[in-house]
């Protein structure tokens, strides 16, 4: 399968370099503009399909995480949270 998929990448491949020569200067260059489109959209596809587990996961984290410390250190009035490490004992302060 791989020996005959790699001769169709380069056949094809060249396919387009000559289609890309007969091109006038005005298409060649949209014709560039829309291959590197493609490319950038097929790139980021490849990536999503690899990364999208790891991405959803360091989020969960993140979230469980923020969740953890609102629940643990600090104390809420109203809907507004304060951490007990903002509080500074008086010896902490500076007395100018």
């Amino acid at each position: 399968m791989l020996e005959k998929l790699f001769p169709a990448i380069v056949v094809a491949a060249c396919l387009v370099l000559l289609l890309r020569l007969v091109l006038g200067e005005r298409r060649r260059h949209r014709f560039d503009r829309s291959i590197a489109r493609w490319s950038r959209t097929v790139g980021a596809r490849i990536e999503g399909l690899f990364t999208w587990n790891a991405s959803l996961r360091r989020a969960r984290r993140a979230a469980d995480e923020a969740i953890r410390r609102a629940r643990d250190g600090g104390e809420w009035d109203g809907n507004v949270y304060r951490p007990k490490s903002f509080t500074r004992k008086n010896k902490d302060r500076k007395i100018h």
